[in-house]
């Protein structure tokens, strides 16, 4: 049975989450206890000290007067740190917040610059409510990041992590943000962990603004002290501190047995603009790639967004067919999909007419692209080419010179730069450390060969059309 002060301080902590929104209530106050209430003030407490000096530097006099709308006859909230056991009072007094005495709260020496950019860093970037495990539709392309993405978010503080960091990489549109975004609702729910989506953009704007106030300090502290980091887009990290504070980041926390999840548009290998360092500890985690939407992966996200906006526009239908037909015609990424269902949606609605397939093949037309080519990556080329000359990828990386090997790696380069967007100095970064040099001269060594020997011209063709398919 509750107390009437237990049932005050549930009541208090609604008021709080109202006013501050769910993200910032679970990031600063989920673990924050009543410890008593005495006459005019009232003893709360934070497990670290961090926590305790954050709140007390920008939501002192929010808890007071969320407090002061129970109980008006409060007007001091005393913040300490507890420890495992017991509550424990630091050393120094308890910084008081006295509506009558002083406007604003004291601040803590760590923290005398303006800390807002901060602030808004570590409050997450924006999330979309939409965007959660219910309304993520699954099919072959992306079974496995699903699957691990589930597996993060239903963990529990204090799980071994089994996979660290899971990095999903994937082309625009297909999902990425969808399931970092999922993830983070579903691990922010139970308040058990403290979840943290972040896009690049918005750490590289957090990590500067602390530079900038002089609070890098607490910046980290308080980065280094999230459950599961999500970071969106990393493809647009830059700047070589900011890179190196994320991958200090990502060492702590990987080390400390928190779950790091991360989302670019590439492969970690193929992020050339990040350190090597960084590279390597991102691929010694789980990377994923999702790939194109299938067609009837297509066809069921379509379906998807049918029923969803059928939820506020009960008579919208779309037939059968024309569903088929924009499956099969929209095969670029699923923006494009919700995009024509919300096209059909407005002009069956504004001008109070059934969808039709004629309606479709008329309002959809500019999102029915040409296919784009595949996206051939190095590693594909290395394998495949590996495997039509009977040799291990790690022969074509190795500094062996036998003919048996020197052939296939020339090859490989050769098809390296006619294949990909790749420089001459990453091919080459990329095939063992090799001078570009070397690249260019098996380049050019395989265009003279292939253009008078008609036996490796059709090897090299049967690959270029392994590699494409």
């Amino acid at each position: 049975m509750t107390t009437p002060e237990q049932d005050r301080w549930s009541r208090v902590k609604s008021r709080l989450r109202s006013n501050v929104g769910e993200d910032v209530y679970t990031s600063w106050f989920a673990r924050m206890d009543l410890e008593g209430v005495q006459e005019e003030s009232v003893r709360l407490s934070v497990p670290t000290r961090f926590l305790k000096s954050w709140i007390q530097a920008h939501y002192a006099e929010r808890v007071l007067s969320c407090w002061q709308a129970e109980m008006p006859e409060v007007h001091r909230i005393d913040l300490t740190v507890r420890s495992a056991v017991r509550p424990v009072v630091q050393k120094e007094a308890p910084a008081p917040v006295e509506a009558r005495r002083s406007p604003a709260p004291e601040l803590r020496s760590t923290a005398t610059a303006p800390v807002s950019a901060n602030h808004d860093a570590l409050g997450g970037s924006p999330l979309d409510p939409r965007l959660t495990f219910a309304s993520f539709v699954v099919g072959r392309s992306n079974t496995l990041a699903h699957a691990a993405a589930r597996q993060v978010a239903e963990g529990r503080r204090g799980d071994p992590v089994m996979f660290n960091p899971l990095y999903i990489h994937a082309g625009v549109g297909l999902g990425k943000t969808h399931l970092l975004q999922a993830v983070t609702w579903a691990g922010n729910s139970g308040n058990e962990r403290k979840v943290l989506y972040l896009t690049a953009e918005k750490f590289m704007y957090g990590f500067v603004a602390a530079l900038k106030t002089q609070t890098a300090l607490a910046f980290k502290e308080a980065l280094r002290g999230i459950d599961v980091l999500v970071i969106d887009d990393l493809q647009f990290l830059q700047g070589k501190s900011t890179q190196a504070e994320f991958c200090h980041t990502l060492n702590a926390l990987i080390d400390a047995g928190r779950q790091v999840v991360i989302a670019a548009d590439r492969p970690p290998s193929d992020l050339e603009s990040l350190d090597d360092r960084v590279r390597s500890r991102l691929a010694g985690g789980l990377v994923v790639e999702m790939a194109s939407l299938g067609e009837e992966l297509r066809h069921g996200i379509l379906k998807s967004r049918v029923a969803a906006a059928r939820a506020h526009h009960a008579t919208f239908e779309v037939p059968e067919e024309v569903l088929s037909y924009l499956a099969r015609a929209i095969t670029h990424n699923g923006r494009d999909l919700e995009g024509a269902i919300n096209r059909l949606l407005a002009h069956s609605k504004l001008n109070n007419r059934p969808v039709t397939l004629e309606m479709a093949e008329h309002e959809v037309r500019d999102l029915i692209r040409p296919q784009e080519p595949k996206r051939i990556k190095i590693e594909d080329i290395q394998r495949v080419v590996a495997r039509q000359y009977n040799v291990s990828r790690s022969d074509l990386l190795s500094s062996r010179r036998t003919a048996n090997v020197v052939r296939p790696r020339q090859v490989a380069m050769y098809l390296a730069k006619t294949l990909t967007l790749r420089s001459l100095p990453e091919i080459g970064r990329r095939f063992g450390g090799r001078d570009h040099t070397t690249v260019l001269h098996a380049v050019r060594k395989i265009e003279a060969l292939v253009s008078k020997d008609t036996a490796l011209s059709d090897e090299v063709e049967s690959l270029k059309r392994q590699l494409q398919e």
